[in-house]
């Protein structure tokens, strides 16, 4: 099984905020680095509530009866740089290395007891003329178990734990200082032949109760490939399938934010700031090579791109084609995918009236909204100004409120609040109901 592809997408988790923009140790933005899926020693993650010494995956899989699950333990191995010897002044940085633990459960041991791998990763010291690369030892383990799922189904309930074992002695004082013992951005790619994985977050109907018994912590196990038989536990959290952008030219080890925004500032700094970065770290060094070395073309893909399910076979000026199953081949975002949908003109019945644009109405925002600023609405007279439908065809409405005296420069720009037809009342001129 080719692995690369989800590689390198667990590689964009692996490195989020290892250099901190913008990529200089003296940086004063973002000082705090290491933030995902660090996974301390248990003594200092037993003095500290907000760390952890563990992971847990959970997820759901149907088989074929004889099942194999492959797991694959990726973290970073802080490597703490000194320059300039022991004195006050010397300069200290936090490199890291890639380490890989493998643990493997076949059928026996799923529907046993499970296995657990422990690992070792050993320490060392580097030296290279005044500057000290040193790293400290770590332990772990892996365990894989799984229980099978109630029901006519052949499905397992698969728990991946990812423990920290490592033994302090005496426990560090400060986070930085106890960061070299742990296991950062720690993540698993799990496989499995003979079956394959469900959705944790649309599994089909049966699988429903199972998914909401998966406890995860430190991780979310997302599908990885096409045929299902991968899932890729992050610490940050995704969607299934999970792809990296095809305009992105390499790693900005900030994986949540927008390459162009941190290409430009990049470019921007200047040269005595571009040497400190290549000073800091190979790979801070590596990224503003390539960063100087785009080309126009390269940096107008940045600039963003639109993507659709499909391309219209016919002139925008033409009619929609339906094709044989009945479906438009208009993109789904074109205005005339369905000209049956008409939001200017398109009424909604509302207690016994027919609301269209220009219809007042009372907000009453109810249980079903999240948005604790809705509070502030309820009671409030609103002018409809349009009538819209979801995806599954229910009414919504976009609304402006009414006696505000610039909601004519919101109106222009299209900035509406929007309601369920059940979150408000008709109501005339007066407020009336």
């Amino acid at each position: 099984m080719n692995l690369d592809p989800v590689r390198k997408i667990a590689d964009a988790i692996l490195y989020e905020g290892y250099i901190l923009y913008p990529y200089r140790a003296s940086a004063q933005k973002n000082r705090s680095r290491w933030q995902f899926g660090v996974v301390m020693a248990p003594g200092y993650a037993a003095a500290e509530e907000s760390e952890t010494s563990f992971t847990r995956a959970e997820c759901v899989l149907e088989h074929g009866g004889q099942p194999a699950v492959r797991v694959l333990l990726r973290f970073l191995q802080v490597q703490r740089r000194t320059s300039g010897g022991e004195s006050p002044a010397a300069e200290i940085w936090d490199e890291a290395v890639e380490r890989e633990i493998e643990a493997a459960a076949d059928a026996a041991a799923l529907f046993g007891d499970g296995v657990t791998r422990e690992f070792t990763v050993e320490g060392g010291e580097d030296r290279e003329e005044d500057v000290v690369r040193r790293r400290e030892p770590l332990a772990g383990a892996v365990t894989v178990r799984a229980a099978e799922v109630p029901g006519p189904w052949r499905a397992l309930k698969l728990q991946v734990k990812i423990e920290n074992r490592t033994d302090l002695g005496s426990v560090p004082q400060r986070r930085e200082d106890a960061l070299p013992t742990s296991l950062v951005a720690a993540h698993a790619i799990i496989t499995v032949d003979g079956g394959k994985f469900l959705s944790m977050t649309d599994p089909p109907e049966w699988a429903r109760p199972a998914v909401a018994d998966c406890r995860n912590e430190g991780g979310w196990p997302v599908l990885a490939d096409p045929d299902d038989r991968v899932m890729l536990s992050s610490p940050i959290i995704l969607y299934d399938y999970p792809e990296l952008a095809a305009e992105s030219p390499g790693e900005l080890y900030d994986g949540t934010e927008i390459d162009e925004i941190l290409t430009l500032r990049t470019l921007a700094l200047s040269d005595d700031e571009k040497a400190e970065a290549r000073a800091t770290d190979p790979r801070a060094a590596a990224l503003l090579d390539r960063v100087e070395s785009m080309d126009p073309q390269v940096l107008a893909r940045l600039h963003g791109t639109l993507r659709s399910p499909g391309r219209s076979p016919f002139p925008a000026d033409g009619p929609p084609v339906l094709t044989e199953a009945g479906a438009t081949s208009v993109p789904w975002w074109d205005p005339d995918a369905d000209a049956s949908v008409s939001p200017d003109t398109d009424s909604v019945n509302i207690g016994g009236r027919q609301i269209a644009r220009g219809s007042l109405v009372r907000l009453r925002p109810g249980a079903r909204r999240a948005d604790a600023q809705d509070m502030f609405l309820v009671g409030r007279v609103a002018e409809v100004q349009a009538v819209l439908y979801d995806v599954e065809d229910n009414p919504y409405l976009a609304v402006s409120l009414a006696g505000v005296a610039d909601e004519d420069l919101r109106i222009a720009h299209g900035r509406f609040l929007y309601f369920s037809t059940d979150e408000v009342e008709p109501c005339d001129a007066e407020g009336a109901q």
